[in-house]
């Protein structure tokens, strides 16, 4: 591993070697229905509460992972889990059976770029042979902890993105059964860049500056551009975040219109009353480990950048009226 000015270039390339992606009833009504590889249609998932229910969901994730690699948590040596629940108590509970050693991480909706950078650097370093990530979110949770109390019935506006109940894991490893496993080549931790937006429910504003700037420092240290990729997917930024985005980069000369695409805006269809599109930890986790890993795999994309963006607020941050710092992490996905 070396660092490329503000990149960091891996080595050894660390291949993702298993993924798995499971979701709830609304997000398999959209167009990636078929990309999940298990549905609950019960957000409560058989348990008594939504918070216990994200938990079944990273759980689910995490033993299909496991389950398609042929490995039991002995064979796992690190996991980086996160979600949006205080305390991280989503990721904390579900890891807790497994005697995994545990780094619980939060990046908001941008953890699970957080965890595949952190599984990487720990298999390219060493430290591990075999890294887990994975990263979770529920409406249901998350809407009653960041908003309001479900009961209320609030209106919520256009620029309103929907928290997707979903949860997805990678494992990380250098040791790859096969050969053609994608892998992390390059990867870009992002800056917490604040425009000062404090509306919460137009998180796509407030996400897509720190989006821009990670993309912009990632091409400018590594000397690639747009047409150097196949995809660059980034999430969950909606709609609105999306154009935004474009936008901010065509101001610096950088055109991305003909290759990207949001995982908040894949993961729904207009049709389901979302408004500006898909948000939560468990977006970007659910469609990287369903559709974009699925595509890489029947060879439909063989170079991509994920980039999931987070909001870096709180319920206490809103109740004080602060604005929403924003972080943009960058892995470049080989194949």
């Amino acid at each position: 591993m070396y660092r490329q000015i503000g990149n960091i270039v891996f080595e050894k390339q660390p291949s993702i070697i298993s993924y798995a992606s499971v979701a709830g009833g609304k997000e398999s009504e959209g167009p990636l229905k078929n990309s999940f590889d298990y549905i609950f249609s019960d957000s409560y998932a058989g348990q008594n509460t939504f918070e216990q229910a994200e938990s079944v969901f990273t759980g689910r994730a995490v033993e299909i992972a496991m389950d398609k690699a042929d490995m039991r948590p002995i064979d796992i040596d690190t996991a980086f889990c996160g979600d949006l629940l205080n305390q991280c108590i989503a990721s904390s509970f579900a890891m807790r059976r497994y005697g995994v050693r545990y780094a619980g991480i939060y990046g908001a909706c941008s953890t699970m770029g957080l965890g595949l950078i952190m599984a990487a650097i720990s298999v390219e370093s060493g430290a591990s042979g075999r890294a887990l990530s994975a990263a979770s979110s529920h409406y249901c949770t998350a809407e009653r902890q960041y908003r309001f109390p479900l009961e209320y019935g609030s209106q919520r506006p256009p620029t309103a993105q929907w928290t997707v109940t979903a949860a997805g894991a990678c494992i990380v490893a250098d040791d790859p059964k096969d050969i053609s496993a994608p892998y992390i080549s390059a990867a870009r931790l992002g800056r917490i860049i604040d425009f000062g937006i404090k509306d919460q429910n137009n998180m796509g504003a407030a996400m897509a500056p720190a989006a821009a700037d990670t993309i912009y420092g990632f091409f400018r240290d590594s000397g690639t551009g747009p047409s150097d990729y196949d995809r660059i997917f980034t999430g969950d930024l909606g709609r609105i975040g999306s154009r935004l985005l474009r936008d901010l980069l065509a101001e610096r000369g950088i055109d991305i219109d003909d290759r990207h695409s949001d995982c908040g805006v894949m993961i729904f269809d207009e049709s389901q009353d979302v408004h500006a599109g898909g948000s939560g930890c468990g977006c970007c986790a659910s469609v990287l480990c369903g559709k974009i890993l699925g595509d890489m795999a029947r060879e439909e994309y063989h170079n991509i950048l994920f980039v999931p963006t987070g909001a870096l607020l709180s319920p206490t941050t809103v109740m004080q009226k602060q604005t929403i710092p924003s972080v943009a992490h960058l892995v470049n996905i080989r194949i």
